[in-house]
C-alpha cells in the first residue's frame, strides 16, 4: 500500500517550518516504495540505495519548492525518476562490469514467486524467464522504462505518471503500449520463442 499523501504533506510542512526530524518521518514512509522503483530501474542494490539517499537529500534541499496542495508521491517519484535518468546517462558513458549481485531479493524476483512443490526444472525455467524480463526492462529507453515501472509495479495512475514524466496522459498511454511491444519483442528473442508466455510480462492490475 502506498503511503498517505496527506500525512506526507504534513511532514513536508513541518520540514519547511524547520523541524528537520520530519525528514526521518518521510523516510520511514517512502524509503521502501522509492527503493523498489529505483532498484527495478538500475538493477543494482548498492546503486539503488545511493540513489534513494540522494532522493531524500534533494527533498530536503528543495523543500521550499514543494506545494502543500500537491501530491508528495508524484513529487518524490519525479525526483527519483530524474536521478535514474541521470544515472542511466552516466552509466552509458561509463560502462562497467559490477561485481555486486542484486541483493534486494528483486522484490520476490519481480513479484514472481515459486509455488511450494515446484520442481527444480520448473524453478530453473521460471528464473530464466525472470532474468530475461529483467534484461528486457533494462533495455527499455528511460521514458518507456519509467512509465512501465511506475504503472505496473507502483500502480500510479496515468495522471500521476504524466505529472512525473512531464507529458500528457495520452503520452503515458503511448509509452506503455510501446514499452510492452518492446518487451514482447525482446523476450521472444531472449527466450527463443515466437510468442513469449504472457504471465512473465507483468502482474495484472486490479
Amino acid at each position: 500500500m502506498r503511503p498517505n499523501d496527506e500525512t506526507s504533506a504534513e511532514h513536508m510542512r513541518a520540514l519547511v517550518a524547520g523541524r528537520k526530524l520530519a525528514l526521518n518521518d518521510l523516510m520511514a514512509l517512502w524509503e521502501a516504495p522509492l527503493l523498489r522503483f529505483i532498484f527495478r530501474y538500475v538493477q543494482n542494490d548498492a546503486e539503488a540505495r545511493d540513489l534513494v539517499q540522494e532522493t531524500f537529500v534533494r527533498v530536503y534541499l528543495h523543500r521550499e519548492r514543494f506545494r502543500p496542495e500537491s501530491s508528495f508521491s508524484t513529487w518524490a517519484f519525479t525526483i527519483a525518476a530524474n536521478l535514474c535518468r541521470n544515472h542511466h546517462r552516466w552509466r552509458g558513458r561509463h560502462p562497467t562490469v559490477s561485481l555486486d549481485e542484486p541483493t534486494l531479493n528483486e522484490t520476490n524476483r519481480h513479484d514472481q514467486i515459486v509455488c511450494p512443490g515446484s520442481s527444480p526444472d520448473r524453478s530453473a525455467q521460471q528464473n530464466e524467464r525472470i532474468d530475461a524480463l529483467k534484461a528486457a526492462i533494462a533495455d527499455l529507453p528511460h521514458d518507456l522504462r519509467t512509465a512501465l515501472l511506475l504503472y505496473e509495479y507502483e500502480e500510479l495512475t496515468y495522471r500521476e505518471i504524466a505529472t512525473i514524466a512531464g507529458c500528457s496522459e495520452k503520452g503515458v498511454e503511448s509509452r506503455l503500449v510501446r514499452a510492452r511491444a518492446h518487451l514482447r519483442k525482446k523476450l521472444s528473442v531472449l527466450l527463443g520463442t515466437s510468442r513469449p508466455p504472457q504471465p512473465i510480462l507483468m502482474p495484472q492490475r486490479g
